[in-house]
């Protein structure tokens, strides 16, 4: 008997986006919260984070962990990067259920990242996504330094970062690379929060629909601020 492979590959297809639409119906769809709302959540807790009075561990308790058992309702996404000083749960002080993250080196999006974000705006609900970079990134700094593209998977971070390093060239006459990797670290992160419409139609339906709002937004690892970014 002949297997239709492609056949087989669009049910798969169908009975994965009806677990997510499953998934979403459970939840209610939607936070309960506006996009400016959540962004000033996450403000917030940021600014508890930097006074160390840090209170959402406290919250995830079990009683918490128990009614999130069945749905979850977060009222922002996060896309940050890897890097382990970056934790957006603790430098935003929240806890179970209140931010849907994302987090890949140099926080670049690919296409299952885009899908992991369209997942969390478009049946969870969430109403904010937010692009979180850093200083002294080393996947920007390691693209700064890139002779030529590297192969293999750490070549394909480096080919996401590098229009943001060709750009950060252009407007950056200096000499000293510090300060070449932070205007490329910052030129990348606006134009991830940028590109995210332009590479999903979903995302961009959503921000035509002011169902949701992009914005970026840096760390800063010394003193714990974030701050908010222009996007391009």
């Amino acid at each position: 008997m002949k297997v239709n492979k492609s056949l087989i590959c669009k049910l798969f297809t169908l009975g994965v986006m009806s677990l997510w639409v499953a998934s979403a119906s459970a939840s209610g769809g939607g936070s309960g919260v506006t996009a400016d709302e959540a962004l000033q959540k996450l403000l917030d807790g940021n600014k508890r984070y930097v006074e160390s009075k840090m209170n959402a561990c406290g919250e995830s308790n079990g009683a918490t962990r128990e009614k999130l058992s069945k749905s979850q309702k977060p009222y922002a996404i996060i896309l940050s990067c890897s890097d382990s000083r970056v934790p957006p749960e603790i430098i935003f002080d929240k806890g179970l259920g209140e931010i849907f993250v994302v987090r890949v080196a140099g926080n670049v999006p690919d296409p299952v990242v885009l899908g992991s974000i369209e997942y969390a705006a478009e049946h969870l609900g969430s109403p904010l996504v937010m692009v979180l970079g850093h200083e002294r990134c080393g996947a920007v700094t390691a693209a700064v330094d890139a002779k030529r593209e590297p192969e293999g998977n750490i070549g394909a971070i480096i080919k996401n970062i590098s229009p943001a390093v060709k750009l950060a060239k252009k407007e950056y006459k200096g000499k000293d690379k510090a300060e070449l990797v932070e205007t490329a670290i910052n030129d990348n992160i606006k134009l991830v929060a940028a590109n995210i419409v332009k590479q999903s139609p979903v995302m961009k339906k959503l921000v035509g629909e002011a169902k949701v709002k992009i914005v970026a937004a840096k760390h800063d690892l010394d003193d714990g601020n974030v701050t908010l970014m222009e996007s391009k």
